[in-house]
């Protein structure tokens, strides 16, 4: 590799870095903090928030990758014209490949590093995060040390406690359970604990009211009264797993009995092609980036600003990206336009640098623009030019 192509790369990956890091970052924290609730909830320590957050973080990577590639590179190209280092360039008689390659090699890696999340880390980190999920739904005690607080359990099983004491014992009980519409359940104990071998709220000292639907009430008073948890922590305890959740093997080869395959297949063949397809936006995105922002143009020339053109596009792309990949889901047709949509744009990037063309603003409009451009700046001229900053009659 030539001495600039190293330094276009270094300056490229700097600001690639530079972009994904607070982007990441922002991304990372909005999505930990929503499950802020059920660590709190479940009275898990500070270590099980951050090692919730930390395996959700491989979910956002092959997002936000494509991303910061595109508006690193075009911000990198820009600058660069602007220090007309892409003029000198031109100069000098160096090709295009000299930009295009150590670009593309980026692009590439990005690429290469999303195909790895996305098929092989992703997988793993969602089944992780599912299962803690699922293990602190299952643990009841947990869903009831919040004090004075009524806690749903499930739909129609409501707890409350006066009192967390030593030794997992529960003072001050209240249970409401209206699960079976035939009658309604009441309970008060004044202590109770959970027993983890039998998964049953064992309650001390206390009574039951027992509602029928024609309003009639009964009362019983007991010493002690075991309050079975056993079906609420087996389903709670479960995780439910999706295709998003599964490896790339198992999609290849999916269970037929599997209750989601059986459900809705299509969502395992658009999740296997939505996986061979994802890891191609960074290259493709490298290429948008150097249609829109790798060529030496005039600073008096009108258009957007190349990284504004150049996001935009590339959120176009990706949007039509994630509809093919949402509707593949209903339909096994929008599965080759899956495949479509990357490749073709790649293509028209490609041709488009081939033929040395850039994407330019319409010439009709980009006069209207120039035309527009020069007004305003001869009327804020005239204005500073009298006195006070007064206007002309």
């Amino acid at each position: 590799m030539k001495l600039i192509e190293r330094y276009i790369l270094r300056r490229a990956s700097l600001m690639f870095a530079a972009t994904l890091l607070p982007l990441l970052g922002i991304v990372w924290v909005t999505q930990a903090l929503t499950s802020v609730n059920l660590v709190t909830d479940s009275g898990q320590s500070i270590f099980a928030f951050l090692r919730l957050a930390t395996l959700i973080l491989p979910s956002v990577i092959p997002i936000i990758l494509p991303f910061a590639l595109v508006i690193g590179v075009a911000q990198t190209l820009t600058v660069m014209n602007g220090d007309s280092e892409l003029t000198v360039l031109n100069a000098a008689g160096s090709s295009r490949m000299t930009i295009i390659k150590p670009i593309m090699i980026l692009a590439m890696a990005t690429s290469v590093v999303s195909f790895a999340v996305d098929n092989f880390v992703e997988p793993y980190s969602r089944m992780a995060v599912r299962q803690m999920i699922a293990t602190a739904n299952a643990d009841m005690l947990s869903s009831v040390v919040q004090e004075n607080t009524f806690r749903k359990v499930t739909d129609g099983l409501y707890v409350q406690v006066a009192e967390r004491r030593n030794g997992g014992v529960l003072h001050g009980l209240f249970v409401a359970d209206t699960r079976d519409p035939r009658f309604e359940m009441i309970y008060y104990a004044r202590e109770g604990a959970v027993d983890e071998n039998s998964a049953a709220l064992v309650m001390k000292d206390g009574e039951v009211h027992r509602k029928l639907p024609d309003g009639s009430v009964s009362i019983i008073k007991f010493d002690s009264y075991a309050f079975d948890l056993a079906d609420l922590t087996q389903s709670a305890g479960t995780a439910n797993i999706r295709p998003k959740d599964r490896d790339l093997a198992y999609l290849l080869n999916p269970d037929p009995a599997d209750s989601h395959y059986k459900n809705n297949p299509l969502a395992f063949s658009a999740e296997l092609h939505r996986r061979f397809t994802e890891w191609l936006f960074p290259a493709v995105f490298g290429l948008i980036a150097l249609v829109v922002s790798g060529d030496a143009r005039s600073h008096r020339e009108a258009r957007l600003h190349p990284m504004v053109t150049a996001l935009l596009t590339a959120l176009f792309v990706r949007w039509a990206s994630f509809y093919a990949s949402n509707s593949a889901e209903k339909s096994a047709y929008f599965i080759p336009v899956m495949y479509i949509i990357p490749l073709l744009t790649a293509a028209i990037a490609i041709r488009y640098l081939a033929r040395n063309k850039n994407l330019d603003l319409p010439s009709s409009a980009g006069e209207r623009l120039t035309e527009l451009t020069e007004k305003l700046r001869s009327r804020f001229a005239k204005g500073r030019a009298l006195p006070g900053g007064g206007k002309q009659p």
